[in-house]
C-alpha cells in the first residue's frame, strides 16, 4: 500500500489479514509468521517496548508515528524504522499489530480505527481519563476478536505467580496497598481532563495486582486532600487520597497515595489470608506461610520482556493466547476501579463497582 491509501482501502486489507488468520486459526496453525509491529507514540513507554521488541527475531518495527515529529524521528532512528506522518501512513505500512503508547487523553480515535482495520494491539495503560472510551470500545473488541494486551507487567512476574499460588483456596482477611510518589514530568499530568488524576495515571499497576491476588472490588470509599501537588501550575488533581476497599470475597482492605514526594518511595502490598501473608513491592516479596518464609526478587524489566514476549506469542500462535495475562477486557475492570476510586474522593461518598 502507499502512504495516499484510502481508510477504505486500509480497512479492507485488515479485514483480509484477520480472515486469512482466522482460515489459521481454523488449521491449527500459526496466525502470524513474522510480526510486523508499528508504533503509535513514541514517549518513554514506547521506547522501552522498542527496545525489546527490536531484540525479538521474528518482529520488525515497520514505522513509528507521533504528533511530536522530533520524538517519533529519534526513536524511528534507534529502531531503524520509518516515520509515518498520521495513523493513516502508519496502517499503509500494513503492520501485523500495533502498540498504543499514548497519553490518557488520547485514547479512543486510535483504538477505534484499529479494531475497525482488525489489527491486534498492545495498549500502554491508562486507557483514557474516565470510563467513557475504554466502556466504549469494548463491544468493539468483542467483536473484532484480536489479540489484545495492556502493559500492567506486574502480573508477568514469577513473584507474583508463586504468590497467587499460595494465596489460592485461602480466605484473604485484609489488604493494605501505598503508592507514594511524585508527580509526572508532562505538562497535561496534573490536569484531571488530561490524566484522569494520579489514581488513573500513576497507580494502575499496584491497582491491577490488587485484582490479581485479592479479586474484584466491589465497593469504594475514598477521600482527598483537595490540595493538589506541589509545583505543578493550574493543577485540580489531590495531591494524597486514602481509601477503604470491599471485595467480593469479604475481604477489606484500605489504600494511601500521595505524588506529593520527589520521587517514588514505596509501591506494593500486604495481603493478609488464613495462615499466610504476602507482602510485594517493586524490588521483592515476601511470602510468609505458618513459620517459614521465603523470598522472591521481583525484575520490573523481566515482567515488561514477558509482558511483550507474550503479546508476540499470541500474534504467532493461536493457542498461545492465554498467555496474554491482561487483555483490553481484564485492563478496563482495573480501569473502572481506578475510576471509582477518582470519583468517590471526588464526590465524598461510596460507590459500588459493576459485577460484571
Amino acid at each position: 500500500m502507499s502512504p495516499g491509501t484510502s481508510q477504505q482501502e486500509v480497512r479492507a486489507a485488515g479485514s483480509v489479514r484477520a480472515a486469512t488468520a482466522a482460515q489459521a486459526i481454523e488449521r491449527g496453525q500459526v496466525a502470524v509468521v513474522h510480526c510486523r509491529i508499528g508504533l503509535v507514540g513514541a514517549g518513554r513507554a514506547a521506547a522501552g517496548h522498542a527496545s525489546t521488541l527490536c531484540r525479538f527475531h521474528d518482529v520488525t518495527i515497520v514505522g513509528v508515528t507521533d504528533p511530536d515529529l522530533t520524538v517519533a524521528t529519534r526513536l524511528a532512528a534507534e529502531v531503524n524504522a520509518p516515520v509515518a506522518p498520521s495513523l493513516a501512513g502508519l496502517l499503509a505500512l500494513e503492520p501485523s499489530a500495533v502498540y498504543v503508547c499514548v497519553p490518557p487523553f488520547a485514547h479512543g480515535p486510535i483504538e477505534e480505527e484499529l479494531l475497525a482495520a482488525d489489527l491486534p494491539m498492545f495498549v500502554e495503560p491508562p486507557l483514557g481519563v474516565d470510563r467513557d472510551v475504554p466502556e466504549s470500545l469494548l463491544p468493539q473488541v468483542a467483536t473484532a476478536g484480536v489479540v489484545t494486551s495492556v502493559g500492567h507487567h506486574w502480573r508477568y512476574s514469577p513473584a507474583v505467580t508463586r504468590a497467587q499460588a499460595v494465596l489460592s483456596g485461602r480466605p484473604i482477611r485484609l489488604v493494605t496497598g501505598s503508592w507514594l510518589d511524585g508527580v509526572g514530568s508532562s505538562d497535561w499530568w496534573g490536569h484531571r481532563d488530561r490524566s484522569g488524576g494520579p489514581l488513573v495515571e500513576q497507580v494502575g499497576n499496584l491497582l491491577d495486582l490488587l485484582r490479581a491476588l485479592v479479586g474484584e472490588v466491589v465497593e469504594v470509599y475514598a477521600a482527598g486532600d483537595g490540595t493538589p501537588p506541589p509545583g505543578v501550575p493550574d493543577a485540580d488533581v489531590d495531591g494524597v487520597t486514602a481509601a477503604t476497599l470491599r471485595f467480593a470475597s469479604g475481604a477489606v482492605g484500605t489504600l494511601a497515595t500521595t505524588c506529593r514526594f520527589a520521587g517514588r518511595r514505596r509501591a506494593g502490598l500486604e495481603i493478609f489470608a488464613d495462615g499466610a501473608s504476602v507482602t510485594i513491592a517493586e524490588d521483592g516479596c515476601e511470602i510468609r506461610v505458618g513459620d517459614r518464609s521465603e523470598w522472591h526478587a521481583v525484575d520490573a524489566a523481566a515482567a515488561q520482556h514477558a509482558a511483550d514476549r507474550a503479546f508476540v506469542d499470541a500474534l504467532r500462535r493461536p493457542q498461545a493466547r492465554s498467555g496474554v495475562l491482561v487483555d483490553y477486557g481484564q485492563a478496563v475492570r482495573t480501569h473502572r476501579l481506578a475510576c471509582a476510586l477518582t470519583r468517590s474522593a471526588a464526590e465524598g461518598r461510596p460507590l459500588r463497582l459493576r459485577r460484571d
